[in-house]
């Protein structure tokens, strides 16, 4: 791969401009001008334009009638202008994000928790599709990517396969799925809907955390030229994405909520499971702006960042048993485990008939936010739980807002429900049992298995990271290493202008060839 210049990106300059370019995914100038002319060639012919990271997180930027009346799960290339937090569950255009207060008598603590809806974006119904634009973009428009010979694979535990796979065929490229065979059904049963061959869903051995079988079929894969990895977990346009469009959504939301209050709340933390650690780096934009803790949440099952301990889980999405390169560890204060036997049984009560009427009804929590609760999936869940955990921990009042993020809905997991449903439930699921399942997850909710991280907390988590990028993975040292400075991530922020320019002259020169 051609080197790229980073002179104008700060400390970052220091560094390896092609390890930066190539495994990072941090070009800021063209790196392939043939394979540039040949997306633009491309997307002229299946008339394809790309928004702005600026429009992504400032939708009004867009023109309101653009996709107006394109179904918002169709893989058709105005959708990428939904790629946003401003959708509502039609793919209308709102000018807050869709969004719930959960009240006291669903949490048990006085804290307002906050939680934005992510199964309002397009196509996946899930935000990952953001995740995999942020990642695919900078790609296209440096000219890395080539749509026309490369074959896009993403590997994922899900959600992000999806959403590359749909961006790959609205640009007229082949998208593989690479994923364990263990996850959802309906995940496997969107993918074999999307693919243009049944060969391009990849399975691997495991589950959730067995993300190392996933590398392992990518390695395999890569020797072959023709297929380019787009690895969310150290490709770095996932976090600078995150950081400048969920960050901003996050805030947008916060304050809505706080206005309605009066102005009386403080944002005093985010809670983020990590899977990738591409959603969490929105945090680094709210502590920027408020002060914010940063939360970080795994399954108790998994405990890698809490003990560096291993296993297996069913919070899917999350807890993938190593640290990615693009988590900001340094900048985390609180680690929290949560376990999936929670998650399981909470979807359960939230999506069936006695524990919605339970909620209601014997525990007074308005029917309006109990029918906001199957749009929360299993890591949306944990996210709640692990809000409640850290209110306790910190102490918080009813002035110290919580917020956090449901990354999909519970309309991905109904295989999963059938399963604990046998498993736990003998497939009768009672009012008896859900106020055994209230009483065990929600009315008792404590402060174990949390870190409040002090400084060597957060080295021994940064440093277990050592042993799949660098041993493993091939990140030079010194780009690992430079990662622990937090002017290392602020650096990454300034190429969203950047990038922008580039496709905005992408897009000019799209118009121009149709």
């Amino acid at each position: 791969m051609t080197s790229t210049n980073t002179a104008s990106h700060g400390s970052n300059s220091v560094l390896d401009a092609s390890a930066l370019a190539g495994q990072l995914g941090l070009a800021d100038t063209i790196v392939d001008q043939q394979a540039l002319d040949n997306s633009v060639a491309l997307c002229a012919k299946n008339n394809v334009l790309l928004p702005t990271f600026a429009q992504l997180a400032d939708p009004s930027l867009i023109d309101a009638n653009y996709a107006k009346g394109v179904d918002k799960n169709a893989p058709d290339a105005r959708n990428l202008f939904r790629v946003h937090w401003y959708n509502n569950m039609q793919g209308d255009r709102v000018n807050v994000p869709d969004h719930v207060v959960l009240p006291t008598s669903l949490t048990g603590v006085e804290s307002p928790i906050i939680v934005m809806f992510g199964d309002r974006f397009p196509m996946i119904t899930a935000h990952k599709v953001l995740a995999a634009y942020s990642c695919l973009a900078p790609r296209v428009i440096t000219g890395q990517f080539d749509p026309s010979r490369h074959r896009a694979v993403w590997p994922s535990t899900g959600n992000y396969a999806r959403g590359g796979v749909a961006i790959s065929r609205i640009m007229g490229s082949r998208g593989v799925a690479v994923l364990p065979a263990g996850m959802s059904q309906e995940r496997f049963d969107w993918l074999d809907k999307w693919v243009s061959d049944p060969s391009d869903v990849i399975r691997t051995p495991g589950t959730e955390s067995n993300v190392k079988e996933i590398y392992d079929a990518c390695n395999e894969m890569e020797k072959d030229p023709k297929n380019f990895i787009f690895n969310q977990f150290c490709e770095f346009g996932n976090y600078a994405g995150h950081y400048e469009v969920t960050g901003r959504a996050l805030s947008n939301v916060f304050e809505h909520v706080n206005k309605q209050r009066n102005g009386k709340l403080r944002l005093v933390a985010f809670t983020s499971a990590t899977g990738s650690a591409g959603t969490i780096g929105a945090g680094d934009r709210l502590k920027d702006d408020y002060g914010t803790k940063i939360v970080a949440v795994e399954a108790l099952e998994c405990p890698t960042m809490l003990e560096n301990g291993f296993g297996e889980h069913n919070i899917q999405g999350i807890g993938d048993k190593h640290i990615p390169l693009i988590h900001n560890v340094m900048n985390t204060d609180v680690v929290v485990g949560v376990s999936d036997h929670a998650t399981d049984e909470l979807d359960v009560m939230f999506n069936t008939e006695a524990g919605c009427k339970y909620l209601a009804e014997r525990k007074g929590v308005p029917v309006e936010i109990v029918e906001t609760l199957k749009h929360f999936g299993f890591s949306a869940i944990c996210n709640v739980i692990a809000a409640i955990k850290t209110a306790k921990l910190l102490g918080l009042g009813a002035n110290d807002a919580l917020i956090t993020i449901a990354t999909d809905g519970a309309d991905l997991y109904p295989s999963e429900r059938v399963k604990t449903m046998a498993r736990r439930f003998n497939n009768s699921f009672r009012e008896i049992d859900a106020a055994e399942v209230f009483a065990e997850h929600l009315a008792t909710v404590g402060t174990d298995a949390m870190i409040d991280c002090t400084e060597r907390d957060r080295t021994r988590i940064f440093n277990l990271g050592y042993y799949t990028w660098v041993e493993q993975q091939g990140t030079p040292l010194a780009v690992f290493e430079a990662r622990r400075s937090q002017s290392f991530w602020r650096d990454l922020r300034k190429y969203l202008p950047v990038w922008d320019e580039l496709i905005g002259e992408f897009n000019r020169r799209v118009v121009a060839a149709k």
